[in-house]
């Protein structure tokens, strides 16, 4: 799983240095900036955590279950705040990035769960990978 993560986590890398490229050409140039360095910085925590992975003394049923938390959250980050900016949307949850930015009422839905999820998500995932790390 080392290596998937490390491999998921260039690829995220990458396509957040694509989206930064993007970004003056979205609907809001300042979430995709967001987005932009959304992909760069999950895509490095996924590879410190494939890095790291060897040393995690979790059963591997949690292993797999910290692997997909820690996966969904990173992407899910980066397509929540890319969706954002392709839309002219997010204000309702990330008001600095969007400014007065809202989308219709699915879009905001759609943003606002992935947001929400990915947030549980990669708490619960640290959490794991602290208590596999101290065991």
């Amino acid at each position: 799983m080392d290596m998937h993560l490390i491999r998921l986590g260039i690829l995220l890398f990458l396509l957040g240095l694509l989206t930064g490229l993007a970004a003056p050409k979205l609907k809001n140039p300042r979430m995709g900036l967001s987005s932009h360095l959304e992909g760069a910085m999950n895509g490095m925590f996924l590879v410190i955590v494939g890095l790291i992975w060897s040393r995690l003394e979790l059963s591997h049923a949690w292993l797999i279950v910290t692997f997909w938390l820690v996966v969904y959250a990173a992407y899910a980050n980066w397509l929540a705040t890319l969706l954002a900016a392709v839309w002219g949307a997010g204000a309702p949850m990330m008001p600095i990035a969007a400014a007065d930015r809202t989308g219709s009422a699915s879009q905001e839905r759609v943003i606002g769960t992935l947001l929400i999820s990915l947030a549980v998500s990669i708490i619960a995932g640290c959490v794991l990978i602290l208590v596999g790390l101290t065991l």
